[in-house]
């Protein structure tokens, strides 16, 4: 879990299966081999062989934050200018809304299905179909035709759920393969800070694109418009081919369990993408820990995202009855730079206390810290109060995705990790969709926040208990 353990000790701590897991985390030979050398040689060769490690792990990590922290860029340069640009083609809330759901109803139903497909047919090669269908769904934003338009969420649906699952499948795999999987912690953290100041550059690249050029049709009575709100997604696009054209390059190809070994590959049959979402879903219930993963993350993945969509309202409502008919508005994007900020703090604090905590003793304080966040933000009474509690949950975000990645590092079977992990996005979406389908307002969205995140607290202690008593 943490430096200072050799990488076969995390990975049968990490790993250590039950009757109701059959299906432990694949273990290289090289792990076993450089555990019974550094235990036969003596202290200078446990120092050689953990300097090795390091040199490994920071090649490796290299390489993945490279792809990665584009594809992140990629999809932050989008974010705040999608509903903007609808609005400028002149489409009504209603049918924004409609788009909205389709995007976030792709990402859950064929996100389901292609998790299984990139864990047969190689990680590597699904991370440049996702820089594909992504920059496909930028180009159809230049249309001002609603088919077109809903194409592309379908499509930006499809690259959500593989930029959420099949990055990350990659990295683990990869550690796994390089026998650094005592690394796996630290590397979540520098991805998870990176992609916060990724996050910070990208609002500001997009919103000098977006008041680069005019927004207009190429002719006067044609679909195709340029300029504008279509800035941000013009250098989405570029940074895309970028991400797909490094990845071929960088990565190497990794696959789910051990097709990727040897010469079993060609010789055993891959299942359908349903099979391996059947599979996936039969591990998942079958395993309480990863049961207990999958509800956790989604409980709190919810909330993160009903908070994007409600922090806006709540701040302008608790300013504009602070400040009456001065009120000049926000400066949104430096808020949104100070959440950011937050993010970044709560990964370095991370980094630090997983020196001396486990990934799962972390994640109980994380979840109960969001709970008092979210309960600050229902009762504050003023601005300045509000903002605080918001930027208290941004600094549990930061600390919530490396702690969580390391802890479906350990707990997920490498055989489905990608299927599992899409799985795990089903009833997140559901969340979501709940969110954007029904008219709450903003107290009543962070209560319903806090009552997920005290109920992610109890399953989180709940899954410590399990973990501790191996």
């Amino acid at each position: 879990y943490f430096p200072g353990t050799s990488s076969n000790d995390a990975l049968s701590k990490g790993t250590k299966s039950d009757e109701e897991d059959p299906t432990p985390l694949m273990s290289s030979a090289g792990d076993v081999e450089k555990g019974e050398a550094a235990g036969d040689s003596g202290p200078k060769a446990n120092a050689a062989s953990d300097a090795a490690a390091d040199i490994r792990h920071a090649h490796l990590l290299r390489k993945y934050l490279v792809v990665y922290l584009l594809a992140a860029f990629s999809d932050w340069l989008q974010g705040p200018y999608v509903y903007a640009l609808y609005d400028a083609y002149g489409y009504s809330q209603h049918d924004i809304a409609v788009l909205f759901v389709a995007g976030f109803g792709s990402s859950m139903v064929f996100g389901s299905f292609v998790g299984g497909m990139a864990d047969q047919g190689g990680r590597k090669k699904f991370v440049i179909l996702f820089a594909i269908i992504y920059a496909a769904s930028c180009m159809t934003k230049h249309f001002k035709d609603f088919t077109i338009l809903m194409l592309g969420r379908l499509l930006g649906g499809i690259a959500t759920s593989l930029l959420f699952s099949v990055f990350e499948s990659w990295l683990v795999g990869a550690h796994s393969n390089a026998g650094v999987m005592s690394h796996i912690g630290k590397s979540f953290s520098m991805a998870q800070y990176g992609n916060s100041v990724i996050a910070i550059l990208a609002g500001q690249i997009a919103n000098k694109a977006a008041n680069h050029a005019e927004f207009k049709p190429i002719s006067e009575n044609s679909g195709f418009y340029t300029g504008g709100y279509l800035g941000p997604f013009d250098v989405s696009l570029v940074a895309l081919v970028i991400c797909g054209c490094f990845s071929s390059v960088l990565w190497e190809e990794n696959y789910g369990g051990d097709s990727s070994s040897n010469d079993d590959t060609n010789s055993k049959p891959k299942s359908s993408a349903i099979a391996a979402l059947i599979g996936a879903f039969k591990t998942t219930m079958r395993n309480p820990d990863i049961l207990l993963c999958g509800i956790i993350s989604s409980l709190f993945e919810g909330s993160m995202y009903i908070f994007v969509f409600m922090w806006t309202p709540a701040l302008t409502a608790l300013t504009k009855e602070e400040l009456g008919d001065d009120f000049d508005g926000l400066p949104f994007g430096v808020i949104f730079s100070t959440f950011m900020v937050c993010c970044m703090a709560g990964s370095s604090i991370f980094s630090i206390a997983m020196e001396k905590l486990k990934p799962e003793q972390l994640a109980v304080f994380v979840f109960g810290t969001a709970t008092c966040a979210f309960g600050l933000v229902v009762y504050a009474g003023s601005t300045t109060s509000g903002f605080i509690a918001m930027n208290l949950f941004e600094m549990t975000v930061g600390m919530y995705f490396p702690s969580m990645g390391t802890m479906k590092g350990m707990i997920v079977p490498e055989g489905q990790r990608s299927a599992i992990y899409n799985l795990f996005r089903i009833p997140l979406n559901l969340i979501v969709l709940f969110s954007l389908l029904t008219d709450l307002t903003p107290r009543v969205s962070f209560i319903l926040c806090g009552t997920m995140m005290s109920i992610a607290t109890i399953l989180q202690i709940k899954l410590k208990a399990r973990r501790s008593s191996r």
